[in-house]
């Protein structure tokens, strides 16, 4: 469905914006409630989008949700609307609420390989029904992201999954949302951002991945029999077990301290064995925003790699869970499987 066309009958981009709800697409119900609004009325809400030069279409990928409600499922469908749509378009927004965008970003990324085109989430902290929103800017800014290409040459300038939010663009599998009351809500604190809007849109072209020599290939499974143990002092066996046995689980993010650090009760080295013994892959990640796993930097964490516990670098938790789900999603040997989780796949940690 077009959500605009300009006035020039050739408009220099084709945008696809792919809309899952979220804050930027609410309004509030008679009970003074946010609820997801239909899309067509941003139309009307945002003229100003009529005065970029660049056909925008738009697709739903369902009845409009809220971010919480978000699942595997339209990961893969996300995935498959790219996909099917990426010849006709030069660069796509997913419109997504908030909460779950740094997962749907980070998953994105691994499951589009090899992308050669700019694909950028973003949405709001405020409706765009209210008068002091960051909705119209965040949306307006975003297609101009994913329209840019390098002044000299014309290549695509960001072929990657991003986060464009208040005035950054992040890597997609970088991002953590760290604010629910200010507008800036997303960080990146591991990476530089790729770009920043200003009164001009400025990029850091360094730290943006190259474009890709092999064709676009999109994955379309992933493998949600996971799990995030996050330890904190009093944490008991009993708890530990319960995450740990489930039934047919293949694998964990341990979120454990500063760097890489966990407890040496005998009871929780047995509970760790006992998964591995089983098969489940452990990547160990650290709960602070910024710094890197380092295991057997100290006492407390070289024990973890005795017992085959995989050290994450310095990845996000929600990159971490995601490309947990991507690898175990290729059902690969498992000598395979570690070596993948300890690489830098789509940019997502930085290796030492």
């Amino acid at each position: 469905m077009p959500l605009f066309t300009p006035a020039d009958t050739s408009p220099e981009k084709a945008i696809l914006v792919i809309y899952t709800g979220g804050t930027a697409g609410m309004a509030y119900n008679k009970s003074g409630e946010l609820v997801p609004m239909k899309f067509e009325q941003i139309r009307k809400k945002m003229p100003e989008l009529r005065q970029l030069n660049m056909q925008v279409d738009v697709l739903n990928l369902g009845p409009p949700i809220d971010s919480s409600n978000i699942t595997v499922a339209d990961w893969l469908a996300l995935a498959a609307l790219i996909r099917d749509n990426y010849a006709r378009y030069d660069g796509f927004v997913v419109l997504h609420g908030t909460d779950t965008m740094a997962y749907s970003a980070a998953a994105l990324s691994f499951l589009l390989e090899n992308l050669g085109k700019t694909v950028v989430f973003t949405g709001a902290q405020v409706p765009v029904g209210r008068i002091r929103t960051d909705a119209r800017r965040n949306l307006v800014t975003a297609l101009e992201m994913a329209a840019a290409c390098h002044p000299a040459g014309g290549a695509v300038r960001v072929p990657e999954v991003c986060v464009f939010f208040n005035e950054l663009l992040i890597r997609g599998n970088r991002a953590k949302k760290v604010e629910s009351q200010q507008y800036d809500a997303f960080r990146s604190e591991n990476y530089p951002p790729l770009g920043r809007a200003g009164i001009e849109l400025e990029f850091n072209d360094r730290q943006i991945r190259p474009l890709p020599a092999a064709p676009l290939c999109v994955h379309t499974h992933l493998d949600d029999r996971v799990t995030i143990l996050r330890l904190f002092p009093g944490l008991t066996e009993r708890m530990v077990r319960a995450q740990l046995e489930v039934d047919d689980l293949r694998g964990a993010v341990l979120e454990t301290y500063g760097s890489g650090n966990a407890p040496t009760a005998p009871w929780f080295l047995n509970c760790l064995r006992d998964a591995a013994d089983r098969g489940v892959c452990l990547l160990n990640v650290s709960q602070c925003e910024e710094g890197r796993v380092l295991q057997g930097r100290y006492e407390t964490s070289a024990h973890l790699s005795g017992l085959g516990i995989l050290g994450g670098d310095d990845i996000t938790v929600e990159a971490a869970i995601t490309k947990l789900m991507f690898v175990l999603g290729l059902n690969q040997a498992p000598e395979v499987t570690r070596r993948l989780l300890t690489q830098d796949l789509r940019g997502e940690i930085t290796l030492i």
